[in-house]
C-alpha cells in the first residue's frame, strides 16, 4: 500500500508539472499576440530560453535556497518513493520559471536578450526562492512569528503572492528601469497606441493558461490524498468572475476579456483551498475590475509602458489574492478558517518588498554594467531581425 501511494502521488504531481509546463506556451502566445509583428519571434524564443535557464538556476541553486534540498548524491538515492522528490522539484520548477515568463511580457519589444537571460538566472536562483522559502518552508522563522502574532501563518496555497505578485513586482522594477518604448508617448502627454498584432494568438495564449491553471491550483496539494474539488470549483468561479467583470468594465474589449480569467485565477490561488465558491466568485470579479482599471491607469495616466500589463495582472491581482484569502477564507465569510487577515497583509507586503527590491537590484546592476535596452535602431527594426535575424512571416523579411 505504501508503494502504491508513493506511485500515485508521483504520477499526480508529474501530471501537475506537465500541465504547468504547458502554461508556458500560454505565456508565449499571449505575448506573441500582444506585441507587434516585428517582435513575435523574440517573444517565442524568450519564453523557451528563459525556461531552460530557469531549470539550471533552480536545480543548482534555487531549490536549495528555498528548501535546503539538493540532488547531488547518486541516482539510486533519488528513486526513493518512486522518485517523488524529483517530480516535486519539477512541479515547483514550473512555478519558479513563471517569474521570468511574467517579466517577459512587461519588458517586451525593447529589452536586450542576453542580459534578460542573466536576470532570469539571478531571479530564479536567489530572489524568487528567498520568498518561496519564507512562505512555503518556514525559513527565517517569519511564519512562526506571524502565527504567534496573529494566530495563523501566512497562507498562500498555490502562489497568488509567492509566484504572481513576486513576478509582477519584479516586472514593475524592470519596466521602470527600461523606460517606455520609443513612440509610445509624446512630449505633450500624447498616448500613441501599439495595437496587438494578433487577437487570435492572444486568445489562444489566454486559453492555454486558463486550462493549465487547474493543474497549477489543484495539483498544489502535491499528493493524491490531498486533492480537493473545492480548489477546482473555486478556480472555476474565480475565472468566471474575472471574465465577466473584465467584460463589463472593459466594455467588450477583447484584450480585457481574455485577461479577465487570468486576473481571477491569479487572485484565487492563495485561498482556493479555503474559500466558499461564492467568495471565490467575488475574489475573481474584484480582480477583473482591478486589472481593467489599473491597466488603463498604468498605460495612459502613469505612462508606465508595461506591454502586457503584467504588473496590474500579476503584481496587483496577486497581492489582492493574498489579502482576499484572509477575508473570504475565514469561517465568518463561509470559508474553512485557519487564516488571519493580519498575517495575509504582512506576508503579502513582505513578498512585494522582496520582489521590488530584488528586481531593482538585478536589473539596476545589469543596466549599469552591460545595459538592458536595445539601441534605437534595433528597436525600430524589431527584436526579431535585430536579435534572431529572422522574421515571423516572410512578408516581413
Amino acid at each position: 500500500m505504501e508503494h502504491a501511494t508513493a506511485a500515485n502521488d508521483t504520477l499526480f504531481v508529474l501530471l501537475g508539472a506537465i500541465m504547468v509546463l504547458a502554461m508556458h506556451a500560454g505565456f508565449a502566445f499571449l505575448e506573441v499576440g500582444t506585441v507587434r509583428f516585428k517582435n513575435q519571434v523574440n517573444a517565442l524564443v524568450k519564453i523557451l530560453s528563459d525556461f531552460g535557464v530557469s531549470t539550471i538556476a533552480y536545480f543548482f541553486f534555487g531549490y536549495g535556497v528555498a528548501y535546503n534540498v539538493t540532488f547531488f548524491e547518486g541516482a539510486e538515492s533519488l528513486t526513493d518513493a518512486n522518485g517523488y522528490p524529483l517530480v516535486k522539484f519539477f512541479f515547483l520548477l514550473t512555478f519558479a520559471a513563471a517569474i521570468p515568463a511574467i517579466v517577459s511580457g512587461g519588458i517586451a519589444e525593447r529589452a536586450k536578450f542576453l542580459p534578460q537571460l542573466t536576470a532570469t538566472f539571478a531571479l530564479v536562483a536567489l530572489i524568487y526562492p528567498l520568498f518561496e522559502g519564507i512562505a512555503w518552508n518556514g525559513n527565517f522563522g517569519i511564519q512562526a512569528w506571524l502565527a504567534e502574532t496573529f494566530g495563523a501563518e501566512f497562507h498562500d496555497f498555490a502562489g497568488s503572492v509567492v509566484v504572481h505578485a513576486v513576478g509582477g513586482w519584479v516586472a514593475l522594477a524592470a519596466v521602470v528601469l527600461l523606460g517606455h518604448r520609443r513612440g509610445r508617448y509624446g512630449k505633450n502627454g500624447e498616448v500613441y497606441a501599439h495595437p496587438p498584432s494578433s487577437i487570435p494568438f492572444l486568445a489562444l495564449g489566454a486559453w492555454i493558461l486558463t486550462v493549465g491553471w487547474f493543474g497549477f491550483n489543484v495539483m498544489s496539494a502535491q499528493s493524491l490524498e490531498g486533492i480537493s474539488g473545492l480548489v477546482a470549483v473555486n478556480s472555476l468561479m474565480a475565472m468566471v468572475g474575472g471574465t465577466l467583470a473584465a467584460l463589463a468594465a472593459g466594455r467588450n474589449d477583447p484584450g480585457f476579456v481574455h485577461n479577465g480569467p487570468l486576473a481571477g485565477l491569479v487572485a484565487v490561488c492563495a485561498g482556493s483551498d479555503l474559500m466558499h465558491p461564492l467568495g471565490a466568485l467575488v475574489t475573481g470579479g474584484v480582480a477583473g475590475v482591478l486589472f481593467v482599471i489599473t491597466f488603463t491607469l498604468t498605460q495612459n495616466r502613469w505612462r508606465i509602458d508595461d506591454v502586457l500589463g503584467v504588473w496590474p495582472l500579476h503584481g496587483l491581482c496577486g497581492a489582492w489574492g493574498g489579502i482576499a484569502a484572509g477575508i473570504f477564507g475565514t469561517a465568518a465569510a463561509g470559508g474553512l478558517g485557519g487564516v488571519a487577515l493580519g498575517s495575509q497583509l504582512v506576508g503579502t507586503l513582505i513578498g512585494v518588498a522582496v520582489a521590488l527590491f530584488g528586481g531593482l537590484l538585478v536589473y539596476g546592476i545589469l543596466k549599469k554594467s552591460v545595459g538592458i535596452r536595445l539601441s534605437e535602431e534595433q528597436e525600430f527594426e524589431g527584436a526579431d531581425l535585430a536579435i534572431h535575424k529572422i522574421a515571423a512571416s516572410p512578408s516581413f523579411d
